[in-house]
């Protein structure tokens, strides 16, 4: 990889992609935008956006994977830290354990014990999740994304390979359009990646006449809610005891497990 790297379309006006439309910000001429042809000679340092092709599939499906795999360490650990009412359970568990076993060496391991069951449980959930995802919309990604009007899945190509990804998903019900899937390769964040996807979905859904931008998230890192937020999301509410698709809410998986969702609004029109 080279060192440096340029983002094509840091700014709005700039941003590459297969379209011809007019964007959101944009006054730039129709000639900025890249046709999937005009897009392969690209030098492979800069990267662009382009429309999902069946070839990414592979590609797609392992930045999908990866990405949601990164979370199972941060909802046993790190999400701990967005529950107090569990902390205190855990720590009444670990009292109690003290009085009933009446051994030091058993009540030292009771953390660990429960941060150990943390892990396991929240390894469980998410493959779960992540199998429902990959036998949906993963799956076919042409009939979920790119046939349906008003919806589209777009890929981040650097140095000649995908690097992110994000869809938009209509919504008729109440003239929005969803933002989903949004991931980035591990070993290319940090450049801007993730803003200009986003800033992607933001375009499309000018061009299509939606008028407001949603989207959900379980993400714990802070850096997640702030980038939403750099682009002009709004946090709706947020739920502190979500249900991840492919839960089943056993006594033990409530006990162990546990998801804030946020719901983050656009208003790109009044209605």
């Amino acid at each position: 990889m080279v060192c440096e790297t340029k983002i094509v379309a840091d700014e709005h006006d700039a941003i590459p992609g297969t379209k011809k439309e007019s964007m959101m910000w944009s006054s730039a001429p129709a000639s900025a935008a890249l046709n999937p042809a005009e897009a392969r000679d690209v030098r492979k340092d800069v990267v662009y956006i382009r429309e999902f092709e069946c070839g990414d599939h592979e590609e797609v499906r392992r930045i999908f994977y990866e990405g949601i795999m990164e979370r199972i360490p941060n909802t046993a650990f790190r999400g701990l830290r967005q529950h107090p009412k569990t902390q205190f359970l855990y720590a009444l568990l670990t009292v109690m354990c003290f009085f009933v076993t009446k051994s030091v060496t058993l009540t030292c391991c009771a953390p660990l014990f429960l941060m150990g069951a943390r892990y396991f449980y929240s390894r469980k959930v998410i493959h779960s999740y992540l199998d429902c995802a990959l036998h949906t919309d993963m799956a076919d990604i042409e009939a979920y994304y790119m046939t349906p009007t008003g919806s589209c899945f777009w890929v981040a190509m650097l140095d000649g390979r995908v690097v992110g990804i994000v869809a938009a998903q209509g919504r008729e019900d109440d003239n929005s359009v969803e933002l989903r899937r949004m991931s980035v390769d591990s070993r290319y964040r940090g450049k801007g990646i993730a803003k200009v996807l986003g800033r992607r979905v933001l375009e499309f859904a000018v061009r299509n006449n939606y008028a407001a931008v949603v989207l959900g998230t379980t993400a714990v890192k802070l850096a997640a809610h702030k980038l939403y937020e750099s682009l002009g999301f709004r946090r709706m509410d947020q739920s502190k005891d979500y249900r991840l698709p492919g839960m089943r809410r056993t006594p033990l998986e409530r006990l162990f497990f546990q998801i804030r969702h946020s719901r983050y609004r656009l208003q790109l029109r009044e209605e």
